[in-house]
This record gives C-alpha cells, sequence and structure tokens, in this order.
C-alpha cells in the first residue's frame, strides 16, 4: 500500500531539519520508501558528515529521463508565532500547516510517492530524485551533489525542480551573489573622535554608494518584464560594529547581495561597487594607513533562464494541460542543475511562496493533489517514453 503525500508530509515535517542541522533521520525515513521498491540510492556527505544530499533512480540505468529536485532544509522557527507545534502536520479547512509544507517538503513528499507509483511499472526511461541539504543559506549542499553527477558520462534529460508556484510552470529566476563588507578604521576615544576614523562611518557611506548603484540600475539597467521587480537589485540585509559608545570603533560588516537578471553581469555589478569602497577609502589613507573597506563573496548561486519552447517546459505544459509561463523572485537550485549538468530545467510544484519563511506556513491539499496528478502523468510518460 502506497502511502499518501499527505501522510509522508507529516513524517517529514516532523524532523526538524533547519539549515546546517542534520537531516540524516529525514533520509533514514526516505530510504526505507525507497529501498524496497528496489531504487539505487546514494547519498553525498556534508565533509563532517552530519547532512547530506540523497541520489535515488527508478526504473532502467542510463542516460536521458527526469530529475524531481526538492531541499530537505527549512528556515528556523524561533521569533515566530505559531498557532500549533510547527514540526507537527494539523491539517483545517483544506490546510495543511507545518514548517516547509509549502517551502519545499510538500513536493518532496509527492516525489516520494511518484517514485513508488514508479517502481511498480515498467519504465523505459528513468525517474530520479535529488534532496539537498541547506539549500536555504546560499544553495551550499546540492554542489557536491552535482560535481559528482557531472563527472559521469551517463546524465538525465530534464529537471523540476518543486519549489512552490502553486503549480505553474516557472521558466527563470535572478542570481544571487551573497557578500560582505569589512570597513577597516582606527579607534580612539570618543571624546577625541576627529582624532579616529571612524568604521560605521565609513560603513554609512559604503551604504550609500549601494543606494546610488540601486538607483542607477532601477532608472538605466536592462529589463525583464517577467519579474515582479523587472531590473536588477542591490540590497543592505546586516550592518554590525562597535563595542560601546565611548569608543570610535575600528571594524563594521555590511552584508549585503546581488541579485541579477540574466542581462545584467553581476561581477560588473560587483567590480563598481569594489571602485565605490576604494574611493570611500581613498581620502583616509594619508592619515590612517588601514582604511580600507574590502569586500567578500559569502554564498552564490546562478540564475535561471530557460527557453519557453525548452524540453523541461514543454514536458510540464503537457502534464498541465497548461502553456502559461512566468518567472520568480525567489531563487532555486535549477541554476545550479542548468549550468553544471546541462540539464534542461522548469520550476514547478505545489503551494505558495507567499506562505513560506512565516508562521502557520501552510500548504493546500488541493495543491498536493494537483502535484499528485501531475507526477502521475509523468511517470506514465517515462513509461510510454519511445
Amino acid at each position: 500500500m502506497i502511502p499518501s503525500t499527505p501522510k509522508i508530509l507529516a513524517r517529514l515535517v516532523a524532523e526538524p531539519t533547519v539549515s546546517r542541522r542534520s537531516n540524516l533521520a529525514l533520509l533514514d525515513y526516505v530510504e526505507g520508501l525507497l529501498r524496497p521498491a528496489g531504487a539505487r540510492i546514494e547519498r553525498f556527505a556534508h565533509p563532517d558528515g552530519s547532512r547530506a544530499n540523497l541520489w535515488a533512480t527508478i526504473g532502467p540505468a542510463g542516460s536521458g529521463g527526469v530529475v524531481l529536485s526538492g531541499h530537505t532544509d527549512v528556515v528556523p522557527v524561533e521569533g515566530q508565532a505559531w498557532s500549533s507545534d510547527p514540526f507537527t502536520l494539523r491539517e483545517h479547512d483544506g490546510r495543511l500547516y507545518g514548517r516547509g509544507t509549502a517551502d519545499m517538503k510538500g513536493f518532496v513528499a509527492a516525489s516520494l510517492r511518484a517514485a513508488l507509483l514508479a517502481a511498480a511499472r515498467p519504465l523505459k526511461r528513468p525517474l530520479h530524485l535529488a534532496f539537498s541539504y541547506d539549500e536555504e543559506i546560499g544553495c551550499i549542499g546540492v554542489r557536491g551533489m552535482i560535481e559528482a553527477l557531472a563527472a559521469r558520462t551517463e546524465r538525465p534529460a530534464l529537471c523540476i525542480v518543486g519549489e512552490p508556484t502553486e503549480m505553474g510552470i516557472a521558466t527563470g529566476h535572478k542570481g544571487k551573489r551573497a557578500l560582505r563588507a569589512c570597513c577597516h578604521g582606527q579607534e580612539g576615544h570618543s571624546a577625541l573622535a576627529p582624532n579616529a576614523l571612524n568604521a560605521l562611518h565609513l560603513g554609512a557611506a559604503f551604504i550609500q554608494a549601494l543606494q546610488a548603484r540601486q538607483a542607477h540600475l532601477a532608472d538605466h539597467g536592462p529589463r525583464d518584464p517577467d519579474y515582479d521587480i523587472p531590473y536588477s537589485t542591490i540590497h543592505a540585509g546586516m550592518m554590525q560594529g562597535g563595542t560601546a559608545l565611548n569608543i570610535v570603533p575600528n571594524r563594521c560588516e555590511i552584508d549585503f547581495e546581488i541579485r541579477n537578471i540574466a542581462e545584467d553581469d553581476p561581477a560588473d555589478i560587483l567590480a563598481g561597487i569594489a571602485a565605490d569602497a576604494q574611493s570611500i577609502a581613498a581620502p583616509y589613507r594619508n592619515r590612517f594607513p588601514m582604511a580600507c573597506v574590502e569586500i567578500e563573496e559569502i554564498s552564490s548561486y546562478p540564475g535561471l533562464a530557460t527557453r519557453r519552447d525548452a524540453p523541461a517546459v514543454r514536458l510540464l505544459a503537457r502534464l498541465l494541460d497548461d502553456e502559461a509561463t512566468r518567472k520568480v523572485a525567489f531563487g532555486t537550485e535549477g541554476g545550479l542543475f542548468d549550468e553544471t549538468l546541462g540539464l534542461s530545467t522548469a520550476i514547478c510544484g505545489p503551494g505558495s511562496m507567499e506562505q513560506g519563511h512565516k508562521p502557520d506556513e501552510f500548504v493546500t491539499r488541493a495543491q498536493l493533489d494537483r502535484c499528485d496528478a501531475m507526477l502521475a502523468r509523468l511517470v506514465t510518460e517515462l513509461e510510454t517514453a519511445p
């Protein structure tokens, strides 16, 4: 008896797989479902062994077939006012509540049910599952699995990333670079502040420069009307510095990001920001040789820009009986499957990102039913493929 998608989802939600924490118990559950059905399974572990990616194949060996891609990690619940235990699935009025239900354990659960259906069918093309860790902190975890797959001669043909799109077809998202600017000044007593160099002041000037770059992109940069925000964006999210009010701070850190549309090269945007950083520190170097604003990359992932006539998009259009496409504001691992493995990739999954990362996150039963129906049709396609 194949368990229902909500039943599988309840088990997945019960595992508090917050990013950087272990997901091994969840993977043990997944293997317990798939191995008895004949799936061929590999794990690609984090160097410290605390978490891993899982790659599973149902059906014949060889190239071709479809990858269903999903991440197993979720964002934290601390500081959020949930009305029930976030790690216990609760259903009310057709909504299934719990951390990760929309982003994106609902799709992972539906993929597992589809794999069990596929295991009982004589597939002509394989079905692959790719479940990753640490997606929420910059698509970090999946890279080890993708790099290992890239070294193989046999590869899948298509990839469906099941991030929540309300079961619409998404063909693209912006790329992202997460960066840190470290501003170095000279400490001193606040009573003699003009004799020191305040790193927070350097940081404030740096943020002003980021705002100016953002305004230029909005007014003069290329545009893609398929996005809610149709141009590349620059955003400063964290600023830290100082130890006491009566000490001029010698260090300030600013975490910021670039989210670029395909028409913009993020390296060019970053080069402009780096030039601004040099200009901010230069006037102070005669008096303060240590003055500088250093920029380092924290994480990055490529954007996705799949053509509307690409194989993955055509497949989803057939499965959903709907050819409409759009682009999503949030990032996914899709760009890595596309860029590194050369897979035709599109995004389609149950739920809405409007519910993601919030208290009382939910996915509707109707969305899960639509996903189940789509994946059942996919299994039939893999069985009847020429």
